[in-house]
């Protein structure tokens, strides 16, 4: 009879990530180019190595049980502590990470990190660049997990976390805008938060994985819409469906084409403070050197908080 540490391989550990993420063995099987039976027979090996179940059955959809979620957890983290031993021993070989994962918050210009990106990818054609979209304290989080070699536009303090060091940004002016349709375009200023709480706010949700999250500028008892990134938020408010505070770069554009109105509100101005971190528990590697490079140029940081340039 298969072991525990037979049947706990990287492969069963993503099959397991698969059926959960496609909520049923056959739509796992089809994803992985698999047959529905040889799924459901590799999860029984499991089940039957570890003496317990993972997958609870009496419903169509295949949803874990306790123990199911516990092992996926753990079995994520083991996941990416083998991914980061194989990048670990290929920067050791090259001096380049086979990957680097940079995390952006949605605060960041878009358009200035693929410059960034299109400047590197020439420079490291043997490092895999990946590019992870985060908001509020998961921008940060996705740094401390492990998920992340760098993070750009942290807004709140990396703290003391271990092996994390990290360097300001810039600081990013707020304004509170609503579309020029939207009831709140007339209302006279500034507007009191009384006046704010009957209408709509959009906001930005939290991207942190675990734990409650944080949020900004939304009033106790309002309705809100919640997006997830901030081009989403500027688009929901573009159409009229709430208001809120946006980046003043990203809603310049749309400020000077009449498309959004800048209202004054009964606060104070939201300036928010922005810095950047990685992980210092190695030495870094030359990917991870050329990205930190770029950051040390003022002219690029500044370009991050402002260069948005008009969406398609």
């Amino acid at each position: 009879m298969p072991t525990a540490r037979d049947v706990l391989t990287p492969d069963s550990l993503a099959l397991l990530q698969a059926v959960e993420q496609a909520g049923s063995f056959a739509a796992a099987a089809r994803e992985l180019g698999l047959v529905p039976s040889a799924v459901t027979y590799r999860i029984r090996q499991i089940e039957d190595a570890l003496d317990v179940l993972l997958f609870d059955r009496s419903s169509r959809q295949a949803r874990l049980t306790d123990a199911g979620q516990e092992l996926l957890r753990e079995g994520g983290r083991l996941l990416q502590e083998i991914d980061a031993v194989a990048n670990r021993v290929q920067r050791v070989a090259t001096g380049w990470e086979s990957q680097l994962t940079v995390a952006v918050d949605t605060v960041i210009a878009c358009s200035t990190v693929m410059e960034l990106a299109q400047a590197f990818c020439p420079v490291a054609p043997n490092t895999r660049l990946r590019l992870r979209d985060e908001s509020l304290s998961g921008t940060l989080e996705a740094l401390t997990s492990g998920q992340a070699d760098l993070a750009i536009g942290i807004a709140v303090e990396p703290g003391t976390a271990v092996d994390v060091h990290s360097k300001p940004l810039g600081d990013l002016p707020f304004i509170y805008a609503v579309a020029p349709h939207h009831p709140l375009a007339s209302v006279k200023e500034p507007i009191r938060d009384e006046v704010l709480l009957k209408h709509r706010a959009v906001a930005v949700a939290d991207s942190v994985q675990r734990g409650s999250g944080v949020t900004f500028g939304l009033l106790a008892g309002q309705d809100v819409l919640t997006v997830g990134t901030m081009r989403a938020k500027l688009d929901a408010q573009l159409r009229g469906l709430g208001g809120g505070f946006l980046p003043e770069p990203m809603a310049r554009p749309f400020v000077e084409t009449g498309t959004l109105v800048v209202k004054k509100v009964h606060r104070d101005p939201r300036l928010v403070r922005l810095s950047y971190a990685w992980r210092t528990s190695a030495t870094p590697g030359r990917a991870l050197q050329w990205w930190l490079a770029q950051l040390d140029s003022p002219v690029t940081r500044k370009a991050l908080l402002e260069r948005h340039g008009m969406p398609n």
